[in-house]
């Protein structure tokens, strides 16, 4: 292969990366960077060591499985370059462009983008850093104006979702919405079934039975959906009077005076999401979607009519929210009982595993660990994990536990490997990262004392600085929302830590023996200590965290892990499903 510095061809990975799950899913995106990179590695003489994507990732986080697999990479060496179609395809934010320059500068490599206007001279690294804060500032400038544009057009009385809501549809114009009565139809079941006192379950199950499908087009409904429907105004029907007292009188005057209309609110919630990355307890790591909800003051909201169909009643809606909202339990039954592995046990599915009493016909009380989605959908779920018998499950992780608690070297092992994939999970120096972003905490500081002088002395109108402003702040608060993130990582280590510490301890100055007069909630503190999951696997379970491998029946030995070695079982129990 031809060289581009005398000295043999430069090993290079590529790395794509799109935006949004609708990209993901098209590849189109995806395809059209990897051939472009393609097509200038091999004008340029680069050997391409690797090609990775970033299918469905946002730019604005380092958590991304892509991302991770280019830095371990890097970090082995003999990677030249980490080739990207565009900068931004690297990071959307310029300190994270900073991070990840450092960092493979280390190993000897280096960032290159198809787009990149500079060189590697002080004046090149200037040229690229303006293009970025540029090239930020604009997307800030463009997500400012489309939030200004959803706010005047629902103040206006215009519907500004991307999808209406179950029942409507869009008009011609696709800023109103109309009434679909197929789907009212159903609507006005599940308020006439929660009228009568059904639950969501049976309703869910009713649905199914009849073969209505979800708003998504899914066979089986969620219960929080069915839950919503019931609860929203946009189905509830209002007066001409109510409405007018909730939008301007432009929008009243063009509403019938005669009519009901429903409520569709716009700027109740604000939602966040960012990508968090954790380790899994087997040396790999897991990667999802984190999202939080805070509801914005009343006064902040928008009413937007919508309207309103003659299948729903007000009286039957009422009715259908009172009765819901009486039938939810006020407390949790049989909370009382010692549920050893409560909020441990992880279904073979992925799922998180339930605790779950029966009684049937009044007799004795029957205790079982049940995979969430299948009590969430009753039994409607493709999932085949068969439910836990408690009394039968409990004392077989208990005895592999405790045999493992008589032996501290492993427990400190175990808890070692724990704390050192924490210690791993940033990929990076944390301190170099602390320091990096409390030095753009200070240049917005710096730039907004810049920019109001600028106004000041005239360079700059109310309306400039207002937005570079507003740019400054929103980097204020990812920067600090990065050093909190920091500060948590920190935090999680110096947990793993102190609970390593308490737990031997804890071991060193009790008697051996004394541990099986230990209580379920006293066991459970201890799996949570030692980071314990449980997942039922073919004729057993795997354990992770501070304890790792396969209990199989009919050995008396636990599969080796690096690190902490074979755990003996005097017996293994068979367990008992239902």
């Amino acid at each position: 292969m031809p060289s581009t510095n005398g000295h043999g061809p430069k090993r290079v990975i590529l790395y794509a990366r799109v935006s949004t799950d609708e990209q993901a899913r098209s590849g189109f995106s995806l395809a059209q960077q990897i051939e472009a990179l393609r097509q200038y590695a091999a004008r340029e003489g680069y050997e391409v060591l690797e090609e990775v994507l970033d299918p469905g990732q946002s730019g604005a986080s380092l958590a991304r499985p892509g991302m991770d697999r280019v830095r371990d990479l890097v970090a082995t060496g003999g990677v030249s370059v980490v080739l990207a179609q565009d900068r931004d395809r690297i990071a959307r934010e310029p300190a994270y462009h900073y991070l990840l320059r450092k960092e493979f500068e280390e190993h000897g490599a280096r960032i290159r983008a198809m787009n990149d206007r500079g060189d590697e001279s002080p004046e090149g690294e200037l040229t690229d850093g303006i293009l970025d804060q540029l090239a930020k500032y604009e997307r800030a400038k463009i997500a400012e104006r489309t939030r200004r544009g959803k706010l005047r057009k629902a103040r206006e009385g215009k519907v500004v979702t991307p999808t209406p809501k179950y029942g409507f549809r869009f008009n011609e114009t696709h800023d109103g919405l109309i009434v679909h009565e197929a789907e009212m139809t159903v609507v006005a079941k599940i308020m006439r079934w929660a009228s009568e006192g059904c639950g969501a379950n049976n309703m869910r199950t009713r649905l199914h039975a009849e073969g209505i499908p979800t708003p998504k087009g899914k066979p089986v409904w969620d219960r929080p959906v069915i839950r919503r429907i019931v609860a929203s105004d946009i189905y509830r029907p209002h007066t001409f009077e109510e409405i007018a007292a909730l939008v301007s009188p432009e929008v009243a005057a063009r509403l019938d005076p005669d009519a009901e209309y429903g409520i569709q609110w716009f700027n109740r919630d604000k939602v966040t999401s960012r990508t968090v990355s954790e380790p899994d307890g087997s040396g790999a790591r897991r990667y999802r979607k984190k999202r939080t909800s805070v509801r914005r003051p009343k006064e902040e909201w928008i009413a937007i009519p919508v309207p309103a169909s003659d299948s729903l009643p007000r009286g039957l809606v009422d009715q259908a929210r009172a009765v819901m909202e009486a039938s939810q339990p006020s407390e949790r039954k049989h909370l009382t009982r010692p549920w050893e592995l409560r909020g441990l046990m992880r279904c073979s599915c992925g799922s998180g595993m339930q605790t779950k009493t029966t009684q049937p016909n009044g007799t004795r009380k029957y205790h079982y660990y049940m995979c969430a989605r299948r009590v969430k959908r009753s039994g409607l779920s493709d999932c085949k994990e068969m439910a836990l018998q408690a009394h039968h499950v409990e004392p077989v992780i208990w005895e592999f536990v405790s045999g493992l608690l008589k032996d501290p070297d492993r427990i400190r092992a175990g808890m070692e490997r724990l704390i050192e994939e924490e210690q791993g999970a940033g990929r990076g120096d944390p301190e170099r990262e602390g320091r990096a972003w409390a030095e753009k905490l200070a240049e917005c500081g710096r730039l907004r004392g810049a920019y109001q002088d600028q106004q000041a002395a005239g360079l700059m109108t109310i309306e400039e600085l207002g937005a570079k402003l507003r740019g400054l702040e929103e980097a204020r608060r990812h920067a600090e929302a990065e050093l909190a993130g920091l500060g948590d990582h920190r935090r999680r280590v110096e947990e793993l830590e102190a609970d390593r510490d308490a737990l031997l301890d804890s071991m060193a100055a009790s008697v051996p023996d004394a541990l099986d007069s230990l209580t379920g909630e006293e066991r459970n503190q201890v799996y949570r200590l030692l980071r314990l999951q449980v997942t039922p696997k073919a004729g057993g379970f795997e354990a992770t965290g501070a304890l790792a491998g396969v209990l199989q029946p009919g050995t008396d030995t636990l599969e080796e892990v690096p690190g902490i070695g074979p755990a003996t079982l005097e017996e293994i129990r068979p367990f008992a499903t239902v």
